[in-house]
């Protein structure tokens, strides 16, 4: 494998990532944001958080195949997300990885990830957006 990812025992506990990804290999692979949209540009999980969050998840997984990559290489996790602070907004971000981890083999806990509070993403229904970085032998 060609990711080690672990957590110092001085670094906040618990949380459902890891905070250091050690990635070794030639092959880097940077999957470019994904939004809920299908391979024909169908909007999927319109006004639905815990949807658009599966969905872009499993476009990063369709990316990371063709690179011939998995969850497993993944080294970093980059989410953008609308309206953050809202109420139940986090439950909801979470209940999306929730509802594929088994589906896509993610990783537990997930490899370090960042979730980025924004005002606007590509288009005013799109209220998640996900940017993978793997690394492969």
């Amino acid at each position: 494998m060609s990711v080690e990812t672990f957590s110092p025992a001085n670094l906040l506990q618990p949380v459902p990532y890891h905070h250091v990804a050690i990635g070794t290999g030639t092959r880097h692979v940077h999957v470019a944001g994904q939004i809920s949209r299908d391979g024909d540009a169908t909007h999927i999980a319109t006004g639905d958080l815990t949807g658009q969050v599966a969905q872009v998840l499993r476009n990063t997984a369709l990316g990371l195949a063709g690179a011939g990559a998995t969850f497993a290489d993944v080294v970093r996790l980059r989410f953008f997300l609308t309206d953050a602070s809202a109420p139940g907004r986090v439950e909801a971000f979470m209940a999306g990885i929730e509802l594929v981890a088994e589906e896509l083999g993610l990783p537990q806990p997930l490899p370090p990830v960042s979730v980025i509070g924004v005002d606007f993403l590509f288009e005013p229904d799109v209220l998640v957006e996900l940017e993978a970085y793997a690394v492969l032998d």
